[in-house]
């Protein structure tokens, strides 16, 4: 077959799947209320958080490394307050920028504290005899991320 002819043939069985495919599209939620129920009803949740200047997208009982963080030991509990997006396989909601802290609890535990593997640098001015070697590692936080917990708004 000629490769205009395997195009034809691709786009008539194309636009046949299209015209028979049957839309699985979920309504969507009125407002917030609804749409952090649809969230909490679903079998696995994420977010979507700043922690140390960086953004990571999170589940819980994942386990995080991020740069040191100082005046914290381990076995202390931190509550990530910057969360910009939460959702689960179906359903995604975003803050502007951020969801509401009272909205959407999720806490990390301090693990360790560790250090990266070595990392050195080499320098080198050609025809003076100078050498020099710097080894460094960088110290990080191990974190691991709790559930993800949804308060009830107070009715007051």
């Amino acid at each position: 077959m000629a490769s205009w002819q395997i195009r034809s043939w691709l786009s008539n069985n194309l636009r046949r799947v299209a015209s028979c495919s049957v839309s699985t599209q979920a309504a969507l939620p009125k407002n917030t209320c609804a749409a952090f129920s649809l969230i909490r009803s679903q079998p696995s949740q994420y977010i979507v958080a700043s922690l140390a200047g960086r953004k990571y997208l999170l589940a819980p009982r994942d386990l995080l490394t991020v740069p040191h963080l100082k005046d914290v030991r381990v076995g202390d509990v931190l509550a990530l307050q910057d969360i910009h997006e939460i959702g689960s396989r179906d359903y995604t909601l975003r803050g502007d920028p951020v969801i509401s802290p009272s909205r959407v609890k999720v806490e990390a535990t301090v693990v360790e504290h560790t250090k990266g593997k070595m990392e050195v640098v080499f320098k080198k001015k050609r025809r003076k005899g100078y050498q020099k070697t710097i080894k460094n590692k960088h110290p990080y936080t191990r974190l691991r991320i709790g559930s993800i917990e949804f308060p009830q708004p107070s009715d007051s």
